[in-house]
């Protein structure tokens, strides 16, 4: 039987609740939402017709502090897959130590099929509609799949006339006229190769690794820009299209260009200096030392899982391995550096966001990055002495030291035997 998003984290959840000696009101607590939110929202479409969308919210759990994610718009809303990436949120927060929650919702919409404005009204009605539900100090939405900071704008200033405050400190992502961070844009990959860095280092790995990146939007493109520059070697390079290969290695900053002027990876010139164009599928199992995918959830899986060649997988996606690989993976001795710290420098730069709107005070870029250098570096020591300690995965290491903070928070807060 096919196991979903949902079922998968419930399942690491009770493998380490057992690990943690957690009792079984916690593991029910710990598997199930605070609250699921659902509503119908109406726009009215360039064309003059009107047009109903399903508007939706995750909220789980909330027992380190306000709940905390994305809103995403997208036309196959699965709620099955919304509650995964919300509970997910929670223990990442947990994880790297910041006081949030887990947060996740959007529109079923296809924003291929609509405009600007039309997209603006959406996220007005969204906006309006969640309204009561939202605050900076009770539910912190942020970009997610198909949205970005304009979206989120509209958002806040719905809610600021729905309630006839100012309330920056309500969503993440911002514009910066509106209190976004400096750093925000680079902060995924900045956090990314932060641990891997010190991954690298408790390996005894050296510097001029082949890296392959599947994915080159914000997170993929940033992080291959950043290892370049570091000395890595980035072999393999791919978006939605495909991707390319070379052995000799490729400069981020040239396909980036190509990128942009011509729409894919994959036109960048071939022939040259051996640059081959492979598939999104033949790059997680191209040669490289590190593989990081970037893109989509469940590309690694148990029919790819034995012909990958890298030795250390840093997911800088959401959910990118499905749990039967993760048993290949770690039989064969690939070290897999999980989501929930691999990418977790995101939420913890929305979170000094959230902390300089509330305060009013504003960082510059460099401060921004020195402040999140040792979450991200102390996060990873805590996980990897664990791992060690216990002889566990470094994933199940992770959910441990989550899981056993958002416990800890549960039971002090009383109300759970």
């Amino acid at each position: 039987m096919h196991k979903t998003p949902f079922k998968n984290y419930q399942t690491n959840v009770a493998k380490v609740a057992q690990a943690l000696g957690l009792s079984d009101a916690y593991v029910k607590k710990l598997g199930t939402p605070n609250r699921i939110i659902k509503k119908k929202i109406s726009i009215k479409l360039d064309n003059g017709k009107k047009k109903n969308f399903e508007a939706y919210r995750v909220q789980f759990n909330n027992a380190r502090g306000p709940y905390k994610g994305g809103i995403r718009f997208h036309p196959d809303a699965d709620i099955d897959e919304v509650k995964a990436l919300a509970a997910a949120m929670a223990v990442k927060c947990a994880v790297v130590g910041i006081p949030l929650g887990g947060g996740k919702g959007g529109v079923a919409c296809d924003p291929k099929k609509l405009n600007q404005n039309e997209l603006d009204r959406i996220a007005r009605a969204w906006g309006k509609a969640m309204a009561p539900y939202i605050g900076a100090n009770k539910d912190i939405p942020a970009p997610d799949v198909y949205t970005n900071g304009r979206t989120m704008a509209c958002v806040l200033d719905e809610f600021e006339k729905f309630h006839g405050r100012s309330e920056p400190g309500l969503i993440t992502g911002k514009p910066l006229s509106l209190g976004g961070s400096l750093g925000r844009d680079t902060a995924t990959a900045d956090g990314g190769a932060f641990v891997l860095r010190e991954a690298l280092l408790a390996l005894g790995m050296k510097k001029g690794l082949k890296v392959a990146i599947q994915g080159f939007g914000n997170a993929g493109g940033t992080m291959a820009k950043i290892l370049h520059r570091s000395g890595y070697v980035v072999v393999a390079l791919s978006d939605s299209r495909g991707g390319i290969y070379s052995a000799e290695g490729l400069s981020p900053e040239a396909v980036e260009e190509v990128k942009e002027k011509h729409g894919s990876v994959g036109d960048f010139a071939t022939g040259a200096n051996g640059v081959k164009k492979i598939s999104n599928e033949e790059i997680l199992v191209c040669d490289c030392d590190i593989l990081i995918p970037a893109a989509l959830d469940g590309v690694i899986h148990k029919d790819n899982a034995k012909d990958i060649k890298a030795k250390v997988v840093l997911e800088l996606a959401n959910g990118p391995t499905t749990p039967e690989a993760d048993e290949i993976l770690a039989k064969r001795g690939v070290t897999l550096i999980p989501d929930v710290l691999a990418n977790a420098g995101g939420v913890t730069v929305s979170y000094f966001e959230w902390v300089q709107n509330i305060a009013n005070f504003y960082w510059t870029a460099k401060e921004v990055r020195e402040r999140l250098e040792p979450i991200m570096v102390q996060s990873w020591s805590a996980v990897w002495k664990l791992s060690v300690d216990k002889k566990v995965t470094l994933r199940e290491a992770a959910f441990m030291v989550g899981i056993g903070r958002i416990a800890e928070a549960m039971k002090d807060r009383g109300g759970i035997v």
